[in-house]
């Protein structure tokens, strides 16, 4: 069966471009890369209990009992790697690769720096101090991203590191078609918010602000892919963006990316927490004033209405 035949049964599935797929997992995204007739790679593993999906997806496109030949991970929070779990054991012998600085939290030594339920002003910010915070360990089932920039079993596509929304967050990069997977260095819906996830309106932004704690290097990260001038971009979050729309865009935000993307308050804005190949070495101390917590209560209710609402 053809995947042109699949997408009318898998309305969460979309073509990218030719030999890449999305599969929209409820708000993020994880992507199947066709490398060979007969092979093939996984891109990130989406939320906690959609390992079973995620499988039946793979056979659509790939045939049944053709497992990928690598898996590899822009970075490690739990909407990017939920369904490992189930993955590696329906798939025993399927290596996992991630950035050096990402493996502490794939290896159950250090856990995320605490996610800021005050950025953003959307119901996905207000909540997600509710999200996993507890690491992976996936022990020697993951393998660090090779120092070269090459992405193990799939040729033609370098990794470059892109941190800020994680320390040791990569994205995948195709010379030939200049197609890009950016994880969440950024994204193409104001992740933040509960509606816009639900609407999917597509324009570019920063990364998820309530999961980033260093905004520093999260803005020279989108000045570097912006200057690779992509064709296509593929994120963890939003509708893939093509063309001159796209890299306008990206420059925009590259150029105005303190106006754009970084809050005007919040635990890491000013601070930045700090990590290394062991784990979190720093996080800043909470500042939380009384209106704000009111104010994040309020956009909680106020979205939770308006999500039943609709």
């Amino acid at each position: 069966m053809t995947a042109s035949a699949n997408r009318a049964n898998t309305p969460a599935l979309f073509p990218v471009v030719d030999g890449l797929w999305g599969l929209r997992n409820v708000f993020v995204n994880l992507y199947y890369v066709r490398t060979s007739p007969t092979s093939w790679v996984l891109i990130d593993a989406g939320l906690p209990g959609s390992g079973p999906k995620l499988v039946h997806e793979a056979a659509l496109l790939f045939g049944a009992d053709v497992p990928p030949t690598a898996i590899l991970l822009t970075h490690g929070h739990f909407d990017h790697v939920g369904a490992l779990g189930h993955l590696l054991q329906v798939w025993p012998e399927v290596p996992v690769y991630a950035h050096a600085l990402e493996l502490p939290y794939l290896k159950g030594l250090s856990a995320y720096p605490p996610p800021d339920p005050t950025v953003g002003g959307g119901l996905m910010a207000a909540m997600s101090f509710l999200y996993p915070k507890q690491p992976l360990d996936l022990g020697p089932r993951v393998h660090t991203l090779p120092a070269d920039g090459s992405c193990p079993h799939l040729p033609g596509w370098r990794w470059l590191a892109t941190p800020g929304h994680s320390p040791g967050h990569v994205s995948f990069f195709q010379e030939a078609s200049r197609v890009l997977v950016a994880g969440d260095a950024f994204v193409t819906v104001r992740a933040e918010s509960g509606l816009a996830t639900l609407a999917q309106k597509q324009e570019v932004h920063g990364p998820p602000a309530y999961f980033t704690p260093d905004w520093p290097q999260a803005s020279r990260s989108v000045s570097l892919l912006a200057a690779l001038q992509p064709t296509v971009a593929a994120t963890g979050h939003g509708i893939p963006m093509r063309g001159s729309e796209l890299r306008q865009a990206l420059v925009n935000l590259a150029e105005h990316f303190a106006e754009q993307a970084v809050p005007r308050h919040g635990r890491y804005v000013n601070t930045p927490a700090e990590a290394d190949e062991t784990g979190v070495t720093y996080v800043p101390p909470v500042h939380f004033p009384v209106g704000l917590a009111l104010g994040v209560g309020l956009a909680v209710a106020g979205s939770v209405y308006l999500l039943r609402r609709r």
